[in-house]
């Protein structure tokens, strides 16, 4: 006899149907399972073969053939587990088979019948609105909530395998579950961090708030314990809010990798993502037999921060170029090509030597100028040009440690970002690819960051006498713009230029 059922599987952070179907022919008992499944799918038999015998139904002692359609693309995961045993107890004739053609069923199965979440769910959710004729979805308990905010189709959680029979047999066993979205997102939007916390480095949160309103990338440099990986942890908290569009992507970014927490529905909070410096190049950009997302795709509409950045392998920075220009990353393999998105902003922090305390009030340098240089050179030109602003972190003064008084919270500077990147869309209304200052390009810093002979021979100045290199010139401009917009100033003045050329610490004949 033969059964058919409907699932789905990701590819990316996307989804695809896929059905699948179960044969019993009366042969010498055998499970086989074909139509190219990975690892997980292929052990599936294991958990298949017992969740249905200790949920008191009987396995057949025959030939049980499994096919997963399209049979020419790469299926992993646990989540046909649910499907495959409905389909085989559908084949056998123990229940009715009317209705699987309704409904798409997820789940991994646990040897004693009990049905577990499984990654991808949202995705998978949004894609099946597409499909025509469904009734809905059964998903495992722990991924109801990811699934009904696709609102998509009716969403019926099951916790068990007999559940899933009961429900099938009788639809009414189940009310579907229901979410409101705008009531999740309002309710998830909170940090746990706020940029009061910060003391003193009123310099570095100034810079911190510039990056945020222009969306620049930022380095900091300081000796250890000046705070630079506290300012980092509070900058998502100052960007502007996420939008439920951005919180959606986000969360299929989060979901596919496996990496949602459990009862979460959506993330609406700014992601912030710290990899070790150990991180390899595949974890980093993403990687796999089937490519998963990388830490740049995770920071997705949030901040990537690279802590003591110099640590880091070159080869592994070297291939955040690309992303960081694009906004996207490729993967390629022999079977496939997938890409994901990967538009964050890059926070990193560095000491200013081996050592940690060169030009530190508080300590004495051990380095030799040598291996300052060869220290601060594991930073390429490439990667170092695609950073904006560089700030010097300095270590905090007993009096601002035991001082009572807090700054300024985050939602106040956030006001201020949220002013200035509104100033910047609507001068960018005709630009597609342009949504905030450090996405232009040198074609439109020349449009639309002219300034007059006063300003230019300030840059002018400060290339030929400080060793500002040329790559800065630009970098100085978008920069500028950013601290006028700030200031809600439509033209960018000297005070402007002097201010962002303080920013170019890395560029100056010192360091480089």
């Amino acid at each position: 006899m033969l059964a058919k059922v409907l699932s789905s599987a990701t590819l990316g952070v996307n989804a695809y149907s896929v059905e699948v179907e179960a044969d019993i022919q009366q042969q010498l008992p055998a499970f086989i399972t074909v139509g190219l499944p990975e690892g997980a799918v292929r052990e599936s038999k294991e958990r298949v073969t017992a969740a249905i015998k200790n949920s008191d139904f009987v396995f057949p002692s025959k030939k049980v053939t499994i096919n997963l359609a399209p049979a020419d693309v790469r299926k992993e995961g646990s989540a046909f587990d649910l499907p495959i045993a409905v389909g085989i107890l559908a084949a056998t004739g123990q229940i009715l088979k009317d209705r699987f053609d309704e409904y798409v069923l997820l789940g991994e199965l646990s040897l004693d019948g009990a049905v577990r979440p499984v990654p991808g769910v949202l995705p998978m959710a949004m894609h099946a609105r597409s499909e025509n004729g469904l009734k809905g979805l059964i998903v495992p308990k722990e991924n109801a909530s990811e699934a009904a905010i696709a609102e998509s189709l009716p969403v019926y959680p099951v916790s068990s395998l007999r559940e899933t029979i009961e429900f099938l047999e009788d639809p009414g066993a189940i009310t579907p579950f229901e979410l409101d979205i705008n009531s999740v997102f309002s309710s998830a939007c909170n940090y746990a961090v706020d940029f009061s916390d910060v003391r003193g480095q009123e310099s570095a949160k100034r810079a911190l708030e510039i990056a945020a309103a222009g969306g620049h990338n930022i380095i900091m440099i300081g000796p250890p314990g000046s705070g630079k990986t506290m300012l980092a942890r509070r900058l998502p908290t100052i960007l502007p809010e996420m939008t439920i569009a951005e919180a959606l992507e986000t969360t299929k970014i989060h979901s596919v990798a496996g990496l949602l927490p459990g009862n979460t529905a959506l993330i609406a909070t700014r992601p912030f993502r710290s990899p070790h410096h150990t991180v390899s190049d595949a974890g980093l950009i993403g990687g796999g037999r089937i490519p998963k997302p990388g830490e740049v795709s995770l920071a997705h509409h949030g901040v990537l921060f690279l802590d003591e950045i110099a640590e880091f392998h070159k080869d592994v920075l070297e291939v955040m170029r690309q992303p960081m220009e694009d906004g996207q990353v490729t993967l390629s393999r022999a079977t496939t090509t997938l890409t994901y998105p990967a538009n964050f902003m890059l926070a990193a922090a560095m000491n200013p030597c081996p050592c940690g305390y060169y030009g530190d009030n508080n300590h004495d340098c051990t380095c030799t100028v040598a291996a300052i240089q060869r220290y601060m050179a594991r930073i390429s030109g490439p990667l170092l040009d695609r950073i904006d602003i560089h700030i010097t972190v300095p270590s905090v003064k007993f009096n601002d440690l035991s001082s009572e008084a807090c700054g300024e919270k985050s939602n106040i500077i956030r006001n201020r970002i949220n002013a200035a990147r509104k100033r910047q869309l609507e001068r960018f209304t005709d630009e597609k690819a342009i949504f905030c200052n450090a996405h232009m390009q040198s074609k439109d810093i020349r449009e639309y960051c002219p300034v007059d002979e006063k300003s230019k021979s300030l840059l002018g100045l400060a290339i030929t006498r400080q060793g500002l290199s040329a790559r800065a010139y630009d970098r100085i401009l978008k920069v500028s713009r950013t601290i006028a917009d700030l200031e809600n100033t439509a033209n960018i003045e000297t005070t402007h230029i002097a201010e962002a050329i303080h920013y170019r610490s890395l560029d100056r004949n010192l360091w480089l």
